[in-house]
This record gives structure tokens, sequence and C-alpha cells, in this order.
């Protein structure tokens, strides 16, 4: 299902709090089949998105190092993406 979310896990630096939540809300985005929330749903996406990202962040927590790196760059980590958010 959602093929193009990055891999978040033995990164290094570890994955940032704001690289985690753009995985979240990718995923809320995949699953809702909503790309950008009304009015009306924008409360139920955001707690969805929260939550979402409090589970990754206990589950690479506990989950054991990685030999390796993964074979991607999250978006946030990409000079082209960080150029077109002007970050």
């Amino acid at each position: 299902m959602c093929r193009n979310i990055t891999e978040l896990r033995g990164l290094e630096p570890p994955a940032t709090d704001d690289e985690i939540e753009a995985a979240a809300r990718q995923f809320i985005r995949k699953v809702s089949g909503m790309r950008r929330p009304s009015p009306a749903t924008d409360d139920a996406v955001e707690s969805a998105v929260t939550e979402v990202a409090e589970v990754v962040h206990r589950l690479l927590g506990t989950l054991p190092p990685r030999r390796q790196p993964p074979a991607t760059l999250p978006p946030l980590r990409r000079p082209e993406v960080r150029a077109r958010l002007g970050l």
C-alpha cells in the first residue's frame, strides 16, 4: 500500500519528529483517501496523525538497530525537497 513512505528506522542521525509526522500524515492521507481534509474532517485527521506519530515513535524506540541504513533518504533530507519547501 504506502510504498512511497520512506523507511525511518536506521537513519543516521535518527528520524526527527518532523520526518515521523510527515510519514504519519502521508499514511493518513493514503488510508483516508483525502489529500486535503475539509474543515469538517480536519480535527479527526489531525488526531489520527498525532496518534500514528506517537505509535511510530514508540515502535522506532523498541526495534533493534539495523545493520545498514535504509536505501533512500526521507524527503525532508533531500536537497531538492528542502529547497522547494524553503528549508
